[in-house]
């Protein structure tokens, strides 16, 4: 916890923190608090059976009064000045059912509160100027997707450490859906991934003949870059952003003897010089160019594939009217500048680049069954996480799988792989029946 955190034994009684905060806003919110709150001082309000929530020190409430809802409630969790006993992921379902059931995203509160509100929160000593942010929440600067400010937003998050990533991730390393071929319970997350690169491979045709050039755009930690190179003896060029990714997969190249197969580039994807390739990839990176940008992504997917050539690009989505970005909490703490579409755009502005897209596979119940091993690994190994990158930041990618596991499930995130292919002279060169997408054995 932070230095201000306060404890005191739990104490019925009106005039405590909890009970002032509740007769506040439980008449905005239409009903009880959704959630059994305990305040520093010790009081509590709330049903005994509800999800309980501690608030730690006044600093809690002076970041909500800054900023409300999510991004301050995030703030002051990460921090430790709110606290979510047992179960955070039922904790919060609980407060999105209450909040579905009384349709709360309609409510407005009305200046009476906000009078009241203000007025708990000067006697309780909270109002002042904005608390700094966590030391975790990003800072980025300069023009929207510049190359230097893409850098800073992927250094942000990627270059956290290898080591953490290690104990989170599976054995290849593939920080995307996996492909889920089987429930048998000695099928793994690093089967999953197999599957998932073997289909890629396969969808862009390196099965087809040995030896071909594959450029993979976005190559993360090389799980696709190296599989390629290992099962189908493709040439590989993997262009990445972060130093620390391709530090980790040149020692893995070097290890595997695949210095001949497989070059590692610290390049943006509006700079690749040796184009065009047999077939190109790009898995989970699109989300990461911005909106503006998307038709030069798709240009230089389109300028970097031979006529008759594939591209393939494993992409989230997000639905019509839905925050593109995934959130104040991501946007802040995950992945600055990120956006997402409807798949339905995606498609489109692939095709208004010149390319023919061929087939739609959404794998959106694929990244529930990722994104479940994943927060099982993150805390089965929380101590390790902890003395590895320090409580704040275990706090924030608590936050970033639970809320990431279920958007998936509820479907308000997508995640699909959308083939395409440069016609030559008019023709596709696909087979004239579509394959069906199993995995190979």
């Amino acid at each position: 916890m932070t230095s201000s955190t306060l404890t005191a034994r739990p104490l019925e009684s009106d005039n405590g923190v909890a009970h002032r905060l509740a007769a506040i806003v439980e008449p905005l919110i239409g009903g009880p608090l959704p959630v059994r709150l305990q305040a520093w001082d010790g009081s509590v309000a709330g049903d005994a059976d509800a999800p309980h929530v501690t608030l730690h020190s006044p600093n809690a409430l002076r970041r909500l009064l800054w900023s409300p809802g999510e991004l301050g409630a995030a703030q002051a969790y990460v921090t430790g000045e709110l606290d979510i006993a047992g179960d955070v992921g039922a904790a919060l379902d609980h407060v999105w059912a209450v909040v579905r059931a009384r349709d709360l995203s309609a409510v407005r509160p009305r200046p009476r509160s906000l009078l009241q509100l203000a007025a708990l929160a000067k006697d309780l000593g909270v109002l002042g100027r904005p608390l700094p942010p966590p030391v975790s929440q990003a800072v980025v600067k300069g023009r929207l997707h510049s190359l230097m400010r893409d850098r800073a937003a992927i250094s942000h998050h990627y270059d956290l450490s290898n080591d953490f990533y290690e104990l989170v991730l599976d054995s290849h390393m593939a920080y995307s859906s996996g492909y889920w071929t089987s429930d048998s319970p000695d099928y793994t997350l690093d089967d999953a991934q197999r599957d998932k690169l073997d289909l890629v491979c396969r969808k862009v045709g390196l099965d087809q003949k040995p030896g071909q050039r594959f450029l993979d755009v976005g190559c993360g930690w090389g799980s696709l870059s190296l599989h390629a190179a290992q099962e189908y003896g493709a040439h590989v060029v993997g262009v990445t952003i972060s130093r620390e990714q391709k530090a980790f997969i040149d020692k893995r190249i070097a290890d595997r003897g695949l210095q001949n197969n497989v070059e590692i580039r610290i390049q943006d994807y509006r700079e690749i010089p040796d184009g065009p390739f047999d077939a190109v990839a790009s898995i989970e990176m699109g989300e990461h160019v911005g909106e503006g940008n998307y038709p030069l992504y798709t240009a230089a997917l389109h300028d970097n594939v031979r006529p008759g050539g594939r591209v393939l690009i494993q992409q989230m989505s997000r639905k019509e009217g839905d925050n593109p970005g995934g959130g104040a909490f991501i946007e802040s703490f995950i992945a600055p500048d990120m956006y997402m579409r409807p798949v339905g755009r995606t498609v489109a502005m692939i095709e208004e680049a010149g390319l023919e897209v061929r087939d739609v596979h959404a794998l959106r119940e694929h990244y529930v069954r990722t994104v479940d091993v994943w927060a099982e690994r993150f805390e089965a190994r929380f101590d390790d996480v902890v003395a590895m990158v320090g409580e704040e930041v275990a706090r924030v990618w608590r936050l970033y799988l639970i809320g990431g596991g279920m958007a998936f499930r509820d479907n308000r995130m997508g995640v699909d792989q959308i083939l395409s292919v440069r016609p030559d002279a008019g023709s596709s060169g696909m087979e004239p029946v579509r394959p069906v997408w199993v995995a190979a054995r």
